[in-house]
């Protein structure tokens, strides 16, 4: 394979600033793999999708992203422009490094440096579904953003807006633990209107609703068995009217994998959601907290390229 241009999305603050520490043996393994390269490091909320968009309006061939699900996320929206791909040969690579990193739960791409950057060495890509949401931001503004793995709404909105208000030093999935188990005693179920691809809309009671592309999220949760970034479908786990005794009773359902035994969990699959309420209801989106109902979230197949094990 010919020689690519190269760009480095780095999120310093990422892993707790494990991703600074770690720069200077990621530099030099770059530099032992690729030669030249450039690398951009982040400052702050969104500098990852404008690096990453003018890296690609620079006729980059490959983006690598040093980070959790969060700076992906970024980097992710940072390869369309307008709800199109800047650059349609671009692939993206991941060298995992965040406090939760639930992607890799669906897709191996692996934690160890050194494996993490062999296979983006090797090229290997696949074409990535993402999903595309439409929902009202913190200002109340309509705003588009895609994402790779999960968005959700209801008890995991509040229980984002928790974890990332909280000290997340002994690590993601203890900070989701904790900051869910407070969420829980603390929410209170919101009836939510419905309307999946062309079906007649539904009213639900419900805890939570996810749409899925990966089958993680909120540093581990098993919220979608079964779901596939490559099939072209959202996975739609709706939690319905669970009292609190029922929601500490099957708390380990949502995180081996039996989440669909509980009576009270529906799932379905879709190419479209829309969804809104009367009442106040947060949005999940990739492990971050934007805004609020309503929304309407679709699938966009085969989005992106990105760079995963041949296995």
């Amino acid at each position: 394979m010919g020689p690519a241009k190269i760009s480095f999305i780095v999120n310093p603050n990422a892993g707790m600033g494990s991703a600074a520490r770690q720069w200077p043996l990621i530099k030099a393994m770059a530099e032992n793999h690729f030669g030249s390269f450039s690398f951009h490091f982040t400052k702050g909320t969104g500098d990852a999708t404008k690096l990453a968009r003018a890296a690609l309006q620079n006729r980059s061939d490959l983006i690598i992203c040093v980070g959790g699900d969060g700076t992906l996320n970024e980097v992710v929206n940072g390869f369309f422009e307008n709800d199109h791909l800047i650059h349609r040969e671009a692939m993206l690579g991941l060298i995992p490094n965040g406090t939760g990193c639930d992607l890799i739960k669906t897709i191996p791409i692996p934690r160890r440096l050194e494996k993490a950057m062999q296979v983006i060495v090797e090229r290997h890509a696949r074409p990535l579904d993402l999903g595309r949401l439409s929902f009202k931001d913190h200002r109340g503004q309509w705003t588009s953003r895609y994402f790779h793995n999960v968005t959700s709404f209801g008890l995991g909105g509040e229980v984002v807006e928790r974890a990332n208000r909280t000290t997340k030093v002994f690590g993601g999935f203890v900070s989701f633990i904790w900051a869910t188990l407070i969420s829980v005693m603390l929410h209170r179920k919101k009836r939510i209107k419905l309307r999946i691809d062309d079906q007649p809309e539904a009213s639900i009671v419900a805890l939570n609703v996810a749409v899925a592309n990966g089958q993680y999220h909120g540093g581990g949760m098993w919220i979608a068995p079964g779901a596939s970034a490559y099939d072209g479908l959202l996975n739609v786990t709706m939690v319905g009217n669970l009292s609190l005794p029922q929601v500490f009773w099957h708390l380990p359902k949502l995180y081996n994998g039996k989440i669909f035994e509980i009576k009270e969990v529906q799932s379905v699959s879709c190419r479209s959601i829309d969804a809104y309420s009367e009442e106040r209801v947060l949005l999940e989106m990739d492990g971050e907290q934007p805004g609020q109902l309503p929304a309407k979230i679709d699938m966009v197949p085969a989005a992106i390229s990105l760079i995963v094990p041949r296995s």
